[in-house]
């Protein structure tokens, strides 16, 4: 009897409204969906335990309808295609990571440079399981990045899944997120470039960035271009960006539901670096504009891809405004490369694979010197602190093992081709 007194209780929570059942038979025409959609809304507006507004509720629909096509598609209340021009002009709030969402959870594309996740030690390919001890499974990727930003200088409990380590939380500190998208040096005689985004200023930059180079050293042997955890940006960045050290040719393509007729980006003539040798850095936080700068270069034999491989979103999104209520961020488009090869889920395969390693060079007060090579998985651009140990007597210093390799590379094709003019 008090197994089914308890069930009884339990059904009495329960109410069923009268159901119009449709034959299995009967064909369902897309007015009759639509119709539904609409009956659905009526519904859950009337009988919702909780008030909920048309605005609410709409813009939850077009946007549940966006997400579930696939994690870049979403819908864009004012504020939010706001926060994104904000973005791609080069300056927003929040930690300075770039997402996907994979199985649920936040995927880390990459994060940007000298930024609070990037000095927290957030890597690419890390999962963000929880914020704040809340779940983010069952949020859009809009809703969780969302929650990542916050006033300045307020601090968020991110817990991290990676790969082969068990679960940890960090604290981070929010910030203004400025993004200079171009940073340069000289390397000896090696010109380096470093793209951490693809905004808006980004191949001014670029260009005004080699000028100055090729001035401070009339003698380079070459460049290296590095996109290391460089999360994309704009589209029309990306063949610029191409297009400076191209003579002709494809650069990309962009294929959409009409893969008959797809949309061809070329170069024109104008090499800026007028043949010099080049190399490309790339790692698995190199996404999007970053992959089609790699694959055209690396399609046309112009540049030697070095690194590991890239991450594989290979996807245009277009931004289509519906005044006033916002806009549509919808996948209209798949890149693919010169030669055909489409990015998406596959990303682009280096030349020369180099693995993120750390070169920890020991240096004695006593003038002894000793080099150890460990091939550690961190960040290349990380520094460690200095070590002093007055037992030990000894300081540790971090040096690129990827950019070293480049900078080989670099010389020895130069050596190389000399040679050849010699003969």
């Amino acid at each position: 009897m008090k197994i089914k007194f308890k069930i009884f209780l339990l059904y009495t929570f329960l109410t069923i409204a009268p159901l119009s059942v449709y034959s299995i038979d009967k064909e369902i025409s897309e007015y009759d969906y639509l119709k539904f959609l609409g009956e659905s809304i009526e519904k859950i507006k009337s009988d919702y335990v909780e008030n909920i507004d048309n605005k609410e509720i709409v813009e939850s629909a077009i946007n549940g309808i966006l997400s579930s096509l696939d994690p870049h598609s979403s819908f864009l209340n004012a504020k939010s295609l706001n926060d994104m021009k904000i973005q791609t002009k080069g300056e927003f709030g929040g930690l300075g990571i770039e997402v996907t969402m994979e199985n649920g959870f936040v995927k880390v594309i990459s994060p940007i440079d000298n930024t609070p996740a990037f000095k927290a030690g957030i890597k690419a390919g890390d999962y963000i399981t929880h914020l704040d001890k809340e779940s983010v499974v069952g949020l859009t990727l809009d809703e969780a990045v969302g929650k990542m930003r916050g006033p300045i200088g307020s601090k968020l409990k991110v817990t991290i899944g990676r790969v082969n380590t068990e679960p940890f939380d960090l604290t981070i500190k929010r910030d203004i997120i400025k993004i200079t998208s171009v940073r340069s040096k000289l390397e000896k005689d090696v010109g380096y470039i470093r793209i951490t985004t693809f905004s808006e200023q980004t191949n001014k930059s670029t260009s005004d960035a080699i000028k100055k180079l090729k001035k401070e050293n009339k003698d380079l042997k070459g460049f290296i271009l590095d996109l290391r955890n460089n999360p994309g940006g704009l589209l029309e960045q990306a063949v610029a960006i191409s297009n400076l050290f191209l003579e002709k040719g494809e650069i990309v393509s962009t294929r959409g539901r009409d893969s008959e007729n797809p949309e061809t980006y070329k170069a024109k003539p104008g090499d800026i670096l007028k043949g010099l040798p080049l190399v490309v850095l790339i790692n698995g936080g190199s996404a999007s504009a970053s992959e089609i700068v790699a694959g055209a270069l690396q399609d046309h034999k112009r540049a030697i891809i070095l690194g590991t491989q890239s991450f594989g979103k290979g996807s245009v999104q277009t931004i289509i405004p519906v005044n006033p209520f916002g806009a549509l961020r919808m996948t209209t488009a798949r890149y693919f490369t010169p030669s055909g090869k489409s990015i998406q889920k596959k990303g682009i395969s280096p030349d020369i694979i180099v693995e993120e390693a750390k070169i920890e060079k020991v240096e004695k007060r006593d003038g002894g010197r000793e080099s150890d090579l460990k091939g550690a998985l961190d960040n290349p651009n990380q520094e460690s602190d200095k070590k002093n140990n007055d037992n030990k007597n000894e300081e540790v210093s971090i040096n690129d093992f990827q950019l070293s390799r480049a900078l080989d590379l670099v010389r020895g094709i130069s050596l190389y081709k000399n040679k050849l003019a010699i003969k």
